[in-house]
């Protein structure tokens, strides 16, 4: 499906005279590196977008974006001195110094005589005096929210130099009712929490679903039936095809990056787990480990050449850690020698880094490591938290955590830096969460 938003063209100078004075070289272009160890966010003054209540709540969805990311301090608009009538009149650039916003942001909204969104904004570097970036969008009302998400990511990429992540949605599993009969039902959100859908409708068990990269499908498990069943599910249309029965079924399928296959790990005849990759087309599947261990939780690569999975091969009761093969199963190399058991490992949509759950001293950690196994950080330490899922600009994660008394788990995210974790909000408790890549 195409997207609903088109961007029909990049704003730039307002006038030459302003142009010849941001011209000048005496000041540098505001920026963040996010490559730094310690990121200070950086000041950001977000005015209310001309349009009434539709316009400061699109400027409101930015700030919120930008300020969730931890780069960012949007100012708090009690502090504005001047108060912008008029986007496309350059800002009076010292009214913004003095209050240290380093960046600013202007836009309106308005409705077109056919019925849509027109959405414009510009990104100024106060001292420097220039504009940075300014473009205006068209939408149909039902997606006025992503108008939003898309600015942000506008100004996350001019900003920082990296792609933003705020136009994604997030499938996971909605829980509601009592624990011992607890209601699971597929369902879809905007990255933010917002716009939930559900997807099934919890008559039953539904488990660890997953985006293909093709962005309108997910792969789940269900039980209906009372056997474990793999589908692939159209998001938009709602089509739903049965991959498959498979009740030696160990972890839900993961797809490869060109979304022809899927891998999963399968408990055979032989009593062992072993991890198989199925061509969807053909629907043949194809061994890539065997060996007498528990071999699961399988993830390619991004450029689908390596399949990181956690093995318990090396010895050791339930010690399981984590190995990386060639994508048909060649060359299995240990690359995780810490303390306790890992599990869960996802590799990041940049290809540097690969993500795990891990069970050490009565703990549940997130964390990360390079490809190779060297530079292990844990993120986040709590209780009965797991299942991490990359932002696709790899560097957020999402997962999920029983908070104790609650009574059930929750979703949260955190940055690479493990400084800046948030909580999703959802309305039941929530469990597997799986991020899509960014939306078109």
């Amino acid at each position: 499906m195409k997207t609903f938003i088109a961007t029909l063209m990049t704003i730039g100078a307002i006038a030459s005279g302003f142009w010849s004075f941001a011209a000048s070289p005496a000041h540098a272009l505001v920026e963040i590196d996010v490559n730094k160890g310690t990121i200070e966010p950086l000041p950001i003054a977000i005015t209310d977008f001309q349009g009434d209540a539709l316009g400061k709540e699109i400027s409101g969805i930015v700030e919120a974006d930008l300020k969730r990311s931890g780069l960012f301090a949007p100012i708090d608009h009690g502090a504005f001195i001047e108060k912008i009538s008029n986007p496309d009149v350059a800002p009076r650039f010292d009214d913004w110094k003095v209050i240290n916003a380093q960046a600013l942001v202007t836009g309106r909204v308005r409705q077109e005589a056919d019925g849509r969104i027109r959405a414009e904004y510009r990104l100024w570097d106060t001292f420097a005096g220039q504009q940075l970036s300014g473009e205006q969008f068209f939408s149909n009302n039902a997606n006025k929210r992503r108008i939003g998400h898309i600015i942000a990511d506008a100004i996350y990429e001019r900003l920082t130099g990296e792609k933003g992540y705020f136009d994604t949605r997030v499938v996971f599993i909605d829980e509601s009712g009592p624990k011992d009969s607890r209601k699971k039902r597929l369902a879809i959100m905007d990255q933010d929490g917002a716009n939930i859908r559900y997807l099934s409708n919890g008559s039953s068990i539904v488990l660890t679903p997953r985006f293909s990269p093709n962005r309108q499908e997910i792969t789940y498990m269900s039980y209906e039936g009372g056997q474990p069943r793999v589908y692939l599910l159209q998001i938009e249309t709602g089509q739903r095809e049965l991959v498959g029965n498979f009740p030696g079924m160990t972890f839900a399928p993961r797809f490869s990056p060109d979304g022809q296959k899927v891998i999963m790990s399968l408990l055979r005849d032989d009593g062992n787990s072993n991890i198989f990759a199925m061509d969807l087309r053909s629907r043949s599947t194809t061994r890539l480990t065997n060996s007498s261990a528990i071999d699961t939780s399988p993830s390619y690569s991004p450029d689908g050449s390596q399949i990181v999975f956690t093995s318990d091969r090396g010895g050791g009761s339930g010690r399981s850690q984590i190995y990386v093969m060639g994508a048909d199963g060649s060359n299995p190399q240990r690359i995780s020698f810490g303390e306790g058991v890992y599990s869960t490992p996802v590799w990041s949509p940049r290809g540097d880094l690969i993500a795990f759950t891990k069970q050490a001293a009565g703990q549940f950690q997130i964390g990360v490591m390079r490809t190779d196994g060297s530079g292990e950080r844990i993120l986040s330490t709590g209780f009965q938290q797991e299942g991490p899922t990359w932002a696709p600009n790899g560097r957020v994660l999402m997962f999920f955590r029983d908070v104790p008394g609650s009574g059930g788990p929750k979703l949260f995210s955190i940055d690479l830096t493990g400084r800046n974790e948030q909580p999703i909000p959802t309305p039941n408790f929530a469990s597997d969460p799986a991020w899509s890549p960014l939306l078109e």
